[in-house]
């Protein structure tokens, strides 16, 4: 009886988490919440939900009878967390200058004043992110009596539409990174028996695609980028401007 009682208090603080995740726009957390016009996100606010997504994890990890054997809680097997981790944090790191190169046709490389922000938003996310999803998620819907492969892709699901990378207006990359993450995150959780690989993989890749196309999270739609928005407004390269009569009585200055 106790311990069925600390198996739903677990379930409703898991809920908690989901919540957070939704809300993590109003933190300055969110994948497409990023500095526009010189406004950056509040730090304040952002180390609020780091503090809380952890403390709501570490309290499911005190309170639940079994974190590590049910819901994966854990690092799982030390080499195969690592081997594996690192091996996904590989490919995200090439999927990632692959995008940039398509969309860019150059590896678009931030400040680096930025990196450690970005460092730290790309490993707090993906720890709360994995713990979430494929910890406590992934594992309750295998625990309902749900095939595993059911419930990787329930999670993924969830995952994606979580992270609201598909709502209107944004890249699809994003939402196909995120559905990414949740297979590939699901499919390591159970392989390895935890989320270490998952956690190490997803803030390798969340981090290359911030290197890669000078975004944390969510990319800017085709002709909005600052760079793109400036060659509409400078003159061809090879281009020279003439002024005929006509042109200058219109301009301010001859008036």
């Amino acid at each position: 009886m106790e311990d069925q009682l600390r198996v739903l208090v677990s379930l409703g603080l898991g809920m908690l988490l989901v919540l957070l995740r939704l809300d993590a726009e109003r933190f300055g957390a969110a994948e497409y919440d990023e500095e526009v016009d010189g406004d950056r996100p509040s730090l304040r606010r952002r180390l609020a939900w780091y503090v809380l997504g952890i403390g709501l994890v570490a309290a499911i990890m005190l309170i639940h009878p079994a974190p590590a054997e049910d819901l994966g809680l854990g690092l799982g097997d030390r080499a195969q967390a690592i081997f594996f981790g690192f091996a996904y944090g590989a490919i995200g790191a090439a999927q990632a200058m692959a995008f940039a190169w398509f969309r860019y046709h150059r590896l678009r490389f931030p400040q680096t004043s930025s990196y450690p922000g970005a460092l730290l938003n790309a490993v707090m996310t993906a720890f709360i992110d994995e713990a979430t999803f494929r910890g406590l998620l992934l594992g309750l819907l295998i625990s309902s009596g749900l095939e595993p492969w059911v419930a990787v892709v329930i999670q993924a699901i969830a995952y994606a539409l979580a992270t609201r990378t598909g709502a209107p207006g944004r890249v699809p990359y994003m939402l196909g990174l995120s559905l990414a993450i949740g297979l590939i995150g699901g499919w390591l959780t159970l392989a390895s028996g935890g989320i270490g690989a998952a956690f190490i993989g997803h803030a390798i890749t969340r981090f290359a695609v911030f290197l890669a196309t000078g975004h944390a999270g969510q990319v800017a739609p085709h002709g909005t980028e600052v760079e793109e928005v400036w060659k509409r407004r400078v003159v061809p390269e090879g281009w020279r401007v003439i002024h005929t009569r006509d042109t200058r009585e219109a301009t301010p200055r001859d008036r």
